[in-house]
Protein backbone atom coordinates (compact mmCIF):
# COMPACT_ATOMS: atom_id res chain seq x y z
CA UNK A 1 0.00 0.00 0.00
CA UNK A 2 1.46 3.28 -0.65
CA UNK A 3 1.75 5.87 1.41
CA UNK A 4 -0.35 8.51 2.90
CA UNK A 5 -1.94 10.76 0.38
CA UNK A 6 -0.32 8.33 -1.88
CA UNK A 7 -1.69 8.65 -6.09
CA UNK A 8 -1.12 6.54 -8.97
CA UNK A 9 -0.97 8.14 -12.16
CA UNK A 10 -0.88 6.07 -15.23
CA UNK A 11 0.91 7.50 -18.25
CA UNK A 12 3.84 10.11 -19.05
CA UNK A 13 2.02 12.50 -21.57
CA UNK A 14 1.26 16.52 -20.98
CA UNK A 15 -1.93 15.40 -19.10
CA UNK A 16 -0.25 12.78 -16.78
CA UNK A 17 2.67 15.05 -15.94
CA UNK A 18 0.56 17.71 -15.34
CA UNK A 19 -1.61 15.56 -13.41
CA UNK A 20 1.51 14.46 -11.28
CA UNK A 21 2.48 18.20 -11.05
CA UNK A 22 -0.86 19.32 -9.57
CA UNK A 23 -0.63 16.55 -7.04
CA UNK A 24 2.44 17.25 -6.38
CA UNK A 25 1.79 20.51 -5.38
CA UNK A 26 -0.64 19.83 -3.33
CA UNK A 27 1.01 17.92 -0.81
CA UNK A 28 0.38 14.22 -2.49
CA UNK A 29 3.41 11.49 -2.66
CA UNK A 30 2.68 10.50 -6.65
CA UNK A 31 3.63 7.06 -8.05
CA UNK A 32 3.58 7.95 -11.89
CA UNK A 33 3.96 4.55 -14.09
CA UNK A 34 4.13 4.03 -17.46
CA UNK A 35 4.43 1.57 -20.42
CA UNK A 36 7.00 3.88 -22.15
CA UNK A 37 10.56 3.13 -21.82
CA UNK A 38 11.40 6.34 -23.94
CA UNK A 39 9.76 9.57 -24.40
CA UNK A 40 8.74 8.87 -27.49
CA UNK A 41 6.32 6.75 -26.08
CA UNK A 42 3.85 9.30 -25.36
CA UNK A 43 2.09 10.81 -27.76
CA UNK A 44 2.96 14.44 -26.35
CA UNK A 45 6.79 13.82 -27.59
CA UNK A 46 5.31 13.64 -31.53
CA UNK A 47 3.28 16.98 -31.47
CA UNK A 48 4.36 19.04 -34.06
CA UNK A 49 1.94 22.21 -34.42
CA UNK A 50 2.08 23.68 -30.92
CA UNK A 51 -0.37 25.14 -28.42
CA UNK A 52 -3.02 27.61 -29.15
CA UNK A 53 -3.93 30.09 -26.13
CA UNK A 54 -6.92 32.39 -25.99
CA UNK A 55 -4.83 35.86 -26.06
CA UNK A 56 -7.00 38.54 -26.10
CA UNK A 57 -9.53 37.22 -27.52
CA UNK A 58 -11.44 34.32 -25.48
CA UNK A 59 -15.09 33.88 -26.65
CA UNK A 60 -13.57 34.18 -30.61
CA UNK A 61 -11.29 30.98 -29.65
CA UNK A 62 -14.36 29.04 -27.58
CA UNK A 63 -16.07 29.88 -30.93
CA UNK A 64 -13.73 28.36 -32.95
CA UNK A 65 -13.67 25.44 -31.69
CA UNK A 66 -17.52 25.14 -31.51
CA UNK A 67 -17.59 25.53 -35.23
CA UNK A 68 -14.74 22.44 -36.07
CA UNK A 69 -17.02 20.70 -33.64
CA UNK A 70 -19.60 21.39 -35.84
CA UNK A 71 -21.97 22.59 -32.41
CA UNK A 72 -21.06 19.26 -30.81
CA UNK A 73 -18.44 20.43 -28.22
CA UNK A 74 -19.79 21.24 -24.78
CA UNK A 75 -20.41 24.65 -23.29
CA UNK A 76 -19.55 24.54 -19.93
CA UNK A 77 -16.24 22.56 -20.82
CA UNK A 78 -14.94 24.86 -23.40
CA UNK A 79 -15.11 27.47 -20.60
CA UNK A 80 -12.87 26.05 -18.48
CA UNK A 81 -9.95 25.04 -21.19
CA UNK A 82 -10.34 29.01 -22.59
CA UNK A 83 -10.23 30.56 -18.75
CA UNK A 84 -7.64 28.84 -17.72
CA UNK A 85 -5.56 28.60 -20.65
CA UNK A 86 -3.06 31.29 -20.85
CA UNK A 87 -2.63 31.31 -16.87
CA UNK A 88 -2.04 27.39 -17.54
CA UNK A 89 0.31 27.59 -20.19
CA UNK A 90 2.28 30.55 -18.64
CA UNK A 91 2.70 28.67 -14.84
CA UNK A 92 3.73 25.82 -15.99
CA UNK A 93 5.41 25.46 -19.69
CA UNK A 94 6.74 29.21 -19.77
CA UNK A 95 7.41 29.87 -16.07
CA UNK A 96 8.52 26.39 -14.33
CA UNK A 97 9.43 24.30 -17.36
CA UNK A 98 10.80 26.88 -19.33
CA UNK A 99 9.93 26.31 -22.82
CA UNK A 100 12.20 28.49 -25.28
CA UNK A 101 8.56 28.91 -27.50
CA UNK A 102 9.52 30.55 -31.27
CA UNK A 103 9.37 34.37 -30.83
CA UNK A 104 9.07 37.08 -33.89
CA UNK A 105 13.00 37.69 -33.89
CA UNK A 106 14.88 41.57 -32.88
CA UNK A 107 13.18 40.92 -29.22
CA UNK A 108 9.68 40.74 -30.30
CA UNK A 109 6.92 38.53 -28.15
CA UNK A 110 5.89 35.49 -29.37
CA UNK A 111 5.40 34.09 -32.82
CA UNK A 112 1.78 33.05 -32.63
CA UNK A 113 1.13 30.88 -35.61
CA UNK A 114 -1.98 30.02 -37.07
CA UNK A 115 -3.36 26.99 -38.12
CA UNK A 116 -6.60 25.22 -39.71
CA UNK A 117 -10.30 26.43 -38.83
CA UNK A 118 -8.69 29.15 -36.38
CA UNK A 119 -9.73 32.45 -36.82
CA UNK A 120 -6.81 34.35 -35.81
CA UNK A 121 -2.98 33.38 -34.77
CA UNK A 122 -3.02 32.07 -31.08
CA UNK A 123 -0.64 28.81 -31.55
CA UNK A 124 2.30 28.73 -29.53
CA UNK A 125 5.07 26.54 -31.29
CA UNK A 126 8.72 25.75 -31.20
CA UNK A 127 9.82 25.03 -34.85
CA UNK A 128 6.93 21.63 -36.09
CA UNK A 129 8.81 19.85 -33.08
CA UNK A 130 6.42 21.48 -30.24
CA UNK A 131 5.81 18.52 -28.24
CA UNK A 132 9.39 17.41 -27.94
CA UNK A 133 10.49 20.72 -26.39
CA UNK A 134 7.72 20.28 -23.78
CA UNK A 135 7.53 17.22 -22.82
CA UNK A 136 11.76 15.99 -21.79
CA UNK A 137 12.09 18.81 -19.48
CA UNK A 138 8.36 18.60 -17.84
CA UNK A 139 9.68 14.60 -17.50
CA UNK A 140 12.99 16.41 -16.04
CA UNK A 141 11.18 18.64 -13.88
CA UNK A 142 9.32 15.80 -12.37
CA UNK A 143 12.32 13.23 -12.13
CA UNK A 144 13.90 15.53 -9.61
CA UNK A 145 10.65 16.06 -8.03
CA UNK A 146 10.69 14.67 -3.78
CA UNK A 147 6.95 13.89 -4.33
CA UNK A 148 7.10 11.83 -7.38
CA UNK A 149 8.32 8.50 -8.36
CA UNK A 150 8.54 7.95 -11.90
CA UNK A 151 8.50 4.04 -12.96
CA UNK A 152 9.02 3.41 -16.91
CA UNK A 153 8.36 -0.29 -18.84
CA UNK A 154 5.59 -0.52 -15.97
CA UNK A 155 2.22 -1.45 -17.31
CA UNK A 156 -1.69 -0.78 -15.34
CA UNK A 157 -3.71 -3.99 -16.62
CA UNK A 158 -6.69 -3.77 -14.27
CA UNK A 159 -8.27 -1.29 -12.12
CA UNK A 160 -9.07 -2.04 -8.11
CA UNK A 161 -12.52 -1.46 -7.71
CA UNK A 162 -14.98 -2.60 -5.40
CA UNK A 163 -18.46 -0.88 -4.44
CA UNK A 164 -17.89 1.79 -7.03
CA UNK A 165 -14.57 3.22 -5.84
CA UNK A 166 -11.22 2.44 -7.43
CA UNK A 167 -8.57 1.70 -4.91
CA UNK A 168 -5.42 1.10 -6.71
CA UNK A 169 -4.65 -1.21 -9.73
CA UNK A 170 -2.79 -4.16 -10.59
CA UNK A 171 0.66 -3.52 -12.40
CA UNK A 172 3.28 -5.80 -14.34
CA UNK A 173 6.81 -4.86 -14.35
CA UNK A 174 9.50 -6.83 -15.66
CA UNK A 175 7.37 -9.60 -15.46
CA UNK A 176 6.19 -9.47 -12.07
CA UNK A 177 2.65 -8.05 -11.35
CA UNK A 178 1.22 -6.95 -8.12
CA UNK A 179 -1.43 -4.51 -6.72
CA UNK A 180 -0.65 -1.09 -6.01
CA UNK A 181 -3.02 1.06 -3.69
CA UNK A 182 -3.64 4.71 -3.30
CA UNK A 183 -5.99 7.29 -2.15
CA UNK A 184 -6.71 8.21 -6.41
CA UNK A 185 -6.04 6.93 -9.21
CA UNK A 186 -5.63 9.07 -12.87
CA UNK A 187 -5.86 7.85 -15.96
CA UNK A 188 -4.10 9.37 -18.76
CA UNK A 189 -3.05 6.69 -20.89
CA UNK A 190 -3.80 8.05 -24.48
CA UNK A 191 -5.62 7.40 -27.78
CA UNK A 192 -5.98 4.34 -29.78
CA UNK A 193 -4.04 4.41 -32.74
CA UNK A 194 -2.56 0.74 -32.81
CA UNK A 195 -5.74 -0.61 -33.80
CA UNK A 196 -5.37 0.87 -37.05
CA UNK A 197 -2.93 0.15 -39.66
CA UNK A 198 -2.18 3.48 -40.01
CA UNK A 199 -1.94 6.28 -37.47
CA UNK A 200 -0.23 9.25 -36.52
CA UNK A 201 0.02 7.95 -32.77
CA UNK A 202 3.14 6.29 -30.74
CA UNK A 203 3.03 2.08 -31.12
CA UNK A 204 2.05 1.95 -27.33
CA UNK A 205 -1.66 3.62 -28.07
CA UNK A 206 -3.90 0.58 -27.58
CA UNK A 207 -6.58 2.12 -25.88
CA UNK A 208 -6.24 0.10 -22.63
CA UNK A 209 -6.38 2.71 -20.22
CA UNK A 210 -10.01 3.23 -21.48
CA UNK A 211 -10.92 -0.43 -21.48
CA UNK A 212 -9.49 -0.87 -17.90
CA UNK A 213 -12.16 1.84 -16.56
CA UNK A 214 -14.64 0.45 -18.76
CA UNK A 215 -14.58 -2.95 -17.38
CA UNK A 216 -14.59 -1.79 -14.07
CA UNK A 217 -17.92 0.03 -14.35
CA UNK A 218 -16.82 3.80 -15.41
CA UNK A 219 -18.49 5.60 -17.94
CA UNK A 220 -16.97 6.30 -21.82
CA UNK A 221 -18.98 8.62 -23.87
CA UNK A 222 -18.15 9.49 -27.79
CA UNK A 223 -16.38 6.50 -28.44
CA UNK A 224 -17.35 7.11 -31.96
CA UNK A 225 -15.30 10.11 -32.48
CA UNK A 226 -12.32 9.24 -34.04
CA UNK A 227 -9.99 12.19 -35.88
CA UNK A 228 -8.31 11.40 -38.61
CA UNK A 229 -5.44 13.63 -39.39
CA UNK A 230 -5.87 14.72 -43.25
CA UNK A 231 -2.11 15.65 -43.59
CA UNK A 232 0.09 11.89 -43.36
CA UNK A 233 3.14 10.80 -45.36
CA UNK A 234 3.50 7.21 -45.65
CA UNK A 235 5.73 6.99 -48.80
CA UNK A 236 8.22 4.40 -47.17
CA UNK A 237 5.56 2.68 -45.12
CA UNK A 238 6.42 4.30 -42.12
CA UNK A 239 3.94 7.17 -41.20
CA UNK A 240 4.56 10.75 -40.35
CA UNK A 241 2.85 13.71 -39.79
CA UNK A 242 2.94 16.79 -41.46
CA UNK A 243 1.53 19.97 -39.59
CA UNK A 244 -1.17 21.76 -40.10
CA UNK A 245 1.36 24.74 -39.35
CA UNK A 246 2.55 23.77 -42.88
CA UNK A 247 -0.87 24.50 -44.38
CA UNK A 248 -1.08 27.80 -42.72
CA UNK A 249 1.80 28.68 -44.00
CA UNK A 250 0.60 28.82 -47.47
CA UNK A 251 0.92 24.87 -48.40
CA UNK A 252 -2.09 23.76 -50.69
CA UNK A 253 -3.17 20.29 -51.69
CA UNK A 254 -3.26 19.13 -55.21
CA UNK A 255 -4.24 15.56 -57.31
CA UNK A 256 -2.47 13.88 -59.50
CA UNK A 257 -3.02 15.68 -62.29
CA UNK A 258 -1.64 18.94 -60.05
CA UNK A 259 -5.08 20.72 -59.67
CA UNK A 260 -5.80 21.99 -56.18
CA UNK A 261 -9.47 21.06 -54.95
CA UNK A 262 -10.07 22.34 -51.60
CA UNK A 263 -11.31 25.66 -53.05
CA UNK A 264 -14.44 23.79 -54.31
CA UNK A 265 -14.83 21.64 -51.15
CA UNK A 266 -14.90 24.38 -48.58
CA UNK A 267 -14.60 28.17 -48.36
CA UNK A 268 -11.35 27.80 -46.38
CA UNK A 269 -9.51 25.62 -48.82
CA UNK A 270 -6.91 24.27 -47.23
CA UNK A 271 -7.57 25.37 -43.77
CA UNK A 272 -11.27 24.04 -43.43
CA UNK A 273 -11.73 21.51 -40.07
CA UNK A 274 -9.90 18.64 -39.86
CA UNK A 275 -12.83 16.08 -40.93
CA UNK A 276 -13.80 18.13 -43.71
CA UNK A 277 -9.99 18.53 -45.25
CA UNK A 278 -9.32 14.53 -44.31
CA UNK A 279 -12.83 13.49 -46.23
CA UNK A 280 -11.90 15.07 -49.49
CA UNK A 281 -8.44 13.68 -49.10
CA UNK A 282 -9.72 10.36 -49.64
CA UNK A 283 -12.42 11.21 -51.96
CA UNK A 284 -9.39 12.69 -54.39
CA UNK A 285 -7.17 9.49 -53.51
CA UNK A 286 -10.32 7.19 -54.73
CA UNK A 287 -10.47 9.63 -57.85
CA UNK A 288 -7.17 10.18 -59.13
CA UNK A 289 -4.72 7.90 -57.17
CA UNK A 290 -2.68 10.68 -55.58
CA UNK A 291 -2.76 13.28 -53.36
CA UNK A 292 0.43 15.91 -52.49
CA UNK A 293 0.97 18.94 -50.18
CA UNK A 294 2.82 21.56 -52.45
CA UNK A 295 5.38 23.49 -50.12
CA UNK A 296 6.81 25.35 -53.31
CA UNK A 297 5.55 28.57 -52.05
CA UNK A 298 7.52 29.05 -49.48
CA UNK A 299 10.99 28.41 -47.75
CA UNK A 300 9.84 25.23 -46.17
CA UNK A 301 13.10 23.82 -45.08
CA UNK A 302 13.87 27.19 -43.59
CA UNK A 303 10.71 27.76 -41.72
CA UNK A 304 10.15 24.20 -41.07
CA UNK A 305 13.61 22.52 -40.45
CA UNK A 306 12.31 19.47 -38.47
CA UNK A 307 9.54 18.44 -41.29
CA UNK A 308 12.45 18.77 -44.12
CA UNK A 309 14.96 16.59 -42.40
CA UNK A 310 12.11 13.70 -41.23
CA UNK A 311 11.16 13.99 -45.29
CA UNK A 312 14.97 13.49 -45.97
CA UNK A 313 14.98 10.67 -43.68
CA UNK A 314 11.44 8.85 -45.54
CA UNK A 315 13.34 9.67 -48.72
CA UNK A 316 10.82 12.14 -49.65
CA UNK A 317 11.49 15.56 -51.84
CA UNK A 318 9.49 17.83 -51.31
CA UNK A 319 10.01 20.20 -53.95
CA UNK A 320 8.13 17.63 -55.97
CA UNK A 321 5.21 17.74 -53.67
CA UNK A 322 4.68 15.72 -50.38
CA UNK A 323 2.55 13.02 -50.78
CA UNK A 324 -0.14 12.66 -47.98
CA UNK A 325 -3.17 10.62 -47.16
CA UNK A 326 -5.51 10.58 -43.87
CA UNK A 327 -4.89 8.71 -41.09
CA UNK A 328 -6.41 8.32 -37.36
CA UNK A 329 -5.01 11.01 -35.06
CA UNK A 330 -6.83 11.23 -32.03
CA UNK A 331 -10.15 9.95 -30.27
CA UNK A 332 -12.27 12.70 -29.11
CA UNK A 333 -14.49 10.59 -27.02
CA UNK A 334 -13.14 8.63 -23.67
CA UNK A 335 -13.92 7.62 -20.11
CA UNK A 336 -16.80 10.38 -19.30
CA UNK A 337 -15.29 12.90 -17.12
CA UNK A 338 -16.27 16.35 -15.33
CA UNK A 339 -14.50 19.96 -15.43
CA UNK A 340 -12.21 18.16 -12.86
CA UNK A 341 -11.51 14.59 -14.74
CA UNK A 342 -13.47 12.84 -12.16
CA UNK A 343 -15.40 9.66 -13.54
CA UNK A 344 -18.04 7.53 -12.26
CA UNK A 345 -16.23 5.54 -10.48
CA UNK A 346 -15.13 7.31 -6.48
CA UNK A 347 -11.30 8.45 -6.80
CA UNK A 348 -11.09 7.18 -10.54
CA UNK A 349 -10.01 10.67 -13.19
CA UNK A 350 -9.36 10.76 -16.35
CA UNK A 351 -7.29 13.37 -18.34
CA UNK A 352 -6.47 13.65 -21.78
CA UNK A 353 -6.87 11.92 -24.70
CA UNK A 354 -8.38 8.36 -22.60
CA UNK A 355 -10.86 11.06 -21.50
CA UNK A 356 -13.89 12.31 -23.02
CA UNK A 357 -14.37 16.02 -21.40
CA UNK A 358 -16.49 17.43 -24.25
CA UNK A 359 -14.11 20.31 -25.41
CA UNK A 360 -13.66 18.45 -28.73
CA UNK A 361 -17.04 16.79 -29.68
CA UNK A 362 -16.93 15.20 -33.11
CA UNK A 363 -14.08 16.76 -34.53
CA UNK A 364 -10.91 18.74 -32.82
CA UNK A 365 -9.48 21.84 -33.62
CA UNK A 366 -5.81 21.92 -34.23
CA UNK A 367 -3.37 22.35 -31.07
CA UNK A 368 -6.04 21.71 -28.53
CA UNK A 369 -4.90 18.75 -27.92
CA UNK A 370 -1.77 19.73 -25.37
CA UNK A 371 -3.77 22.71 -23.84
CA UNK A 372 -6.51 20.51 -22.66
CA UNK A 373 -4.02 17.70 -21.05
CA UNK A 374 -2.32 20.40 -19.41
CA UNK A 375 -5.76 22.08 -18.26
CA UNK A 376 -7.56 19.02 -17.03
CA UNK A 377 -4.59 17.54 -15.67
CA UNK A 378 -3.85 20.35 -13.61
CA UNK A 379 -7.50 20.23 -12.29
CA UNK A 380 -7.36 16.67 -11.79
CA UNK A 381 -4.08 16.20 -10.23
CA UNK A 382 -5.06 19.21 -7.77
CA UNK A 383 -8.79 17.73 -7.05
CA UNK A 384 -7.31 13.89 -6.51
CA UNK A 385 -4.73 15.22 -3.87
CA UNK A 386 -5.60 14.94 0.41
CA UNK A 387 -7.32 10.86 -0.48
CA UNK A 388 -5.97 8.24 1.35
CA UNK A 389 -5.51 4.78 0.11
CA UNK A 390 -7.50 2.00 1.43
CA UNK A 391 -6.90 -1.54 1.06
CA UNK A 392 -9.60 -3.38 -0.30
CA UNK A 393 -10.30 -6.57 1.09
CA UNK A 394 -9.76 -10.21 -1.55
CA UNK A 395 -6.75 -11.52 -2.80
CA UNK A 396 -5.84 -10.37 -6.31
CA UNK A 397 -4.49 -13.32 -8.15
CA UNK A 398 -1.06 -12.61 -10.21
CA UNK A 399 -0.72 -16.39 -10.75
CA UNK A 400 1.20 -16.22 -14.44
CA UNK A 401 -0.83 -16.33 -17.95
CA UNK A 402 0.00 -19.09 -20.64
CA UNK A 403 1.94 -17.12 -22.85
CA UNK A 404 0.62 -16.93 -26.68
CA UNK A 405 2.72 -17.20 -29.82
CA UNK A 406 4.08 -14.78 -31.68
CA UNK A 407 2.51 -15.67 -34.60
CA UNK A 408 -0.81 -15.64 -32.89
CA UNK A 409 -0.28 -12.15 -31.89
CA UNK A 410 0.75 -11.00 -35.10
CA UNK A 411 -2.10 -12.63 -36.69
CA UNK A 412 -4.63 -11.16 -34.07
CA UNK A 413 -3.42 -7.93 -34.58
CA UNK A 414 -3.19 -7.87 -38.46
CA UNK A 415 -7.15 -8.95 -38.25
CA UNK A 416 -7.94 -5.95 -35.64
CA UNK A 417 -6.47 -3.76 -38.10
CA UNK A 418 -8.03 -5.00 -40.87
CA UNK A 419 -11.17 -4.58 -39.30
CA UNK A 420 -11.06 -1.38 -38.20
CA UNK A 421 -9.25 0.13 -41.37
CA UNK A 422 -12.14 -1.28 -43.62
CA UNK A 423 -15.29 -0.56 -41.25
CA UNK A 424 -14.47 2.00 -38.34
CA UNK A 425 -12.69 4.34 -40.40
CA UNK A 426 -13.33 7.78 -41.89
CA UNK A 427 -16.13 6.53 -43.57
CA UNK A 428 -18.57 3.88 -41.86
CA UNK A 429 -21.49 2.39 -42.63
CA UNK A 430 -24.26 0.20 -40.74
CA UNK A 431 -23.68 -3.07 -42.88
CA UNK A 432 -20.00 -2.38 -42.28
CA UNK A 433 -20.36 -1.68 -38.16
CA UNK A 434 -22.23 -4.66 -38.39
CA UNK A 435 -19.23 -6.82 -39.72
CA UNK A 436 -16.67 -4.92 -37.13
CA UNK A 437 -18.35 -5.99 -34.16
CA UNK A 438 -18.98 -9.91 -35.99
CA UNK A 439 -15.25 -10.09 -36.48
CA UNK A 440 -14.45 -8.50 -33.30
CA UNK A 441 -16.36 -11.27 -31.23
CA UNK A 442 -14.60 -13.74 -33.43
CA UNK A 443 -10.80 -12.74 -32.09
CA UNK A 444 -12.27 -12.55 -28.32
CA UNK A 445 -12.95 -16.06 -28.60
CA UNK A 446 -9.07 -16.80 -29.80
CA UNK A 447 -7.76 -14.19 -26.98
CA UNK A 448 -10.06 -15.03 -23.97
CA UNK A 449 -7.63 -18.06 -23.31
CA UNK A 450 -4.58 -16.02 -22.81
CA UNK A 451 -6.98 -13.19 -20.58
CA UNK A 452 -6.30 -12.67 -16.54
CA UNK A 453 -3.83 -10.29 -14.63
CA UNK A 454 -1.09 -12.56 -15.44
CA UNK A 455 -1.01 -12.82 -18.92
CA UNK A 456 1.86 -11.63 -20.63
CA UNK A 457 1.64 -7.70 -21.26
CA UNK A 458 1.45 -8.33 -24.96
CA UNK A 459 -2.13 -9.99 -24.65
CA UNK A 460 -3.51 -7.16 -23.00
CA UNK A 461 -4.06 -4.80 -25.91
CA UNK A 462 -5.67 -7.44 -27.69
CA UNK A 463 -7.79 -7.75 -24.54
CA UNK A 464 -8.05 -4.47 -24.11
CA UNK A 465 -9.57 -3.91 -27.94
CA UNK A 466 -12.64 -6.48 -27.55
CA UNK A 467 -13.76 -4.36 -24.19
CA UNK A 468 -13.72 -1.03 -26.18
CA UNK A 469 -16.03 -2.62 -28.80
CA UNK A 470 -18.84 -2.57 -26.33
CA UNK A 471 -17.82 1.02 -24.90
CA UNK A 472 -20.61 3.03 -26.16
Amino acid sequence: MGPPGALNHFGSGIAGLSAALGAARNGASVTLATKATQPEGASTWWAQGGIAVARTAPEQFKEDIAVASSGTSDPEALDVLVQNADAAVRDVLIETLGVDFDTGGNGASFDFGREAAHSEDRILHVDASTGRHIHEPFLNHLAGHDRVEICGDTAAIELLEHDERVHGAVLESDGTVQPHYAGATILATGGIGALYSRSTNPGGSTGDGIAMAHRAGAATADMEFVQFHPTVCVADGDPFLVSEAVRGEGAVLRAAEGERFMPAVHEDAELAPRDVVARAVEQEHHRTGRVVLDVSSFDFAGIFPDLAAMCAEHGVDPSTGIPVVPAEHFLCGGVDVDTHGRTSLDRLYAVGECARTGVHGANRLASTSLLEGLVWGLRAGTDAAGHEPTEREGAVSTSPGSAPSEEFLQDSYERLQRTMDEHVGLRRTPEGLRDALSALRALKINVDAYAGLGAPRAVHPVVATDDLRTCP
